[in-house]
């Protein structure tokens, strides 16, 4: 009989405990104050906290960047000592202007080649396409896009060269 007795006193201990409100993991019951948790009920009483309900919770702080490092780069990058020499500026944008231009000679180039080959919608049937008309519609959808790629390249690289300084003798197409 002993030691069923001892195994009822341990239900009687357990069952006390968790009627008191202690965990069984030795937890203390936990407190939502705001953006904040406490499981100090004190501290949830002058706050007027609101106890958690159900399960166990878990909070991860996450990083916090360094001020310092911050501020420091953009602080240097704007004092008027950091300037860039007018006629470096201007090296620099005509060097800008003329990779720009090249850039544009060649999309303009790519699109008169996919326009060719759309031959607006309609390009010439290619070997198996005569016999799976659906290969050939998926071919002209695949040059339809290609044509719109191109243009849309095109309008880029005139817009990059338009926002240059019109001091550089800008002359956007």
């Amino acid at each position: 009989m002993f030691p069923q007795n001892l195994s009822i006193a341990r239900l009687l201990v357990a069952a006390a405990l968790m009627s008191s409100g202690v965990h069984a993991f030795g937890q203390e019951r936990i407190f939502r104050c705001g953006n904040e948790y406490t499981n100090n009920a004190q501290v949830a009483k002058s706050r007027n906290c609101t106890p958690m309900e159900g399960g166990n919770i878990t909070i991860v702080e996450g990083t916090k960047p360094a001020p310092a490092a911050r501020s420091t780069p953009a602080a240097s990058t704007r004092s008027g000592s950091d300037r860039v020499d007018p006629a470096a500026q201007r090296a620099r944008d005509s060097d800008a202007k003329a990779i720009l231009e090249t850039e544009l000679r060649k999309a303009e180039e790519r699109l008169a080649q996919a326009r060719k080959a759309y031959a607006n919608g309609e390009p010439e049937k290619q070997g198996i396409e005569s016999r799976n008309y659906q290969r050939y519609l998926d071919r002209v959808a695949e040059l339809k896009a290609a044509v719109t790629r191109a243009e849309s390249d095109v309008a880029g690289l005139q817009r990059e060269l338009g926002r240059l300084p019109a001091a550089s003798g800008n002359a956007a197409r």
